[in-house]
């Protein structure tokens, strides 16, 4: 037979029922509070209790945000899995460490491909971009400070500026046959007949006829 803690015995080695019954209660109320581990099959009351007990927020606005991550979706899932508030700012802080770089490419490699296209768009085609790029860089190599000739061509508007900037500068204007020289404003009517004008509005070319008349009348 198993021995009786004193605690539960009078000082005459007697049962003391009031100290039982008082230990009794108190492991009632103990295993009351106890949260069980749900399996598979437990209901959502149990779910839910657990997910409380262990820090389960109770509403999806009570997760940490995040600059890149902030996703209510997402949340939803986190919370349906049971996960605490600082379990996701451990997710977050892993996602920034290995996804920011990448996605930091990403859309660099985006904005550099919008910027050439949009400086397509403006010299005409690839091949007039490429040789206007390659002239506005011996402009700036020549005209401008290196920090600020970088910092202007970082971006398609700063890399027009500079090449408007350079067109201010040039007292000539070049023609068709590779020749630069000052055009009379009767050369200059000629060329507004050409197609590329009239019809296909090359920029490159409707830049050299209207360089061509400020020279004549500024």
């Amino acid at each position: 037979m198993e021995k009786i803690p004193e605690k539960f015995l009078n000082s005459d080695g007697t049962l003391n029922t009031n100290a039982l019954l008082k230990s009794y209660s108190e492991l009632e109320k103990k295993i009351g509070t106890m949260v069980s581990i749900p399996d598979d099959n437990a209901d959502m009351e149990t779910r839910t209790k657990f997910y409380r007990a262990i820090g389960v927020p109770s509403t999806t606005s009570e997760y940490p945000k995040n600059e890149f991550f902030d996703d209510e979706k997402l949340k939803e899932k986190f919370l349906e899995i049971g996960l605490t508030s600082s379990q996701v700012e451990k997710i977050y802080q892993v996602a920034e460490e290995f996804l920011t770089p990448v996605l930091s490419d990403l859309f660099n490699i985006q904005n550099e491909t919008n910027a050439i296209t949009e400086l397509k768009n403006f010299f005409g085609d690839e091949d007039k971009m490429r040789d206007a790029l390659q002239a506005i860089n011996a402009f700036g190599e020549k005209y401008l400070p290196q920090e600020a000739f970088n910092s202007l061509c970082a971006t398609p508007q700063g890399i027009r500026s500079v090449y408007a900037m350079m067109q201010s500068m040039d007292p000539h204007i070049q023609t068709d046959d590779g020749q630069t020289k000052n055009l009379s404003e009767t050369e200059l009517r000629r060329m507004m007949k050409d197609p590329k004008y009239w019809r296909d509005q090359d920029p490159e070319y409707v830049r050299k006829i209207e360089n061509g008349f400020k020279k004549l009348y500024s």
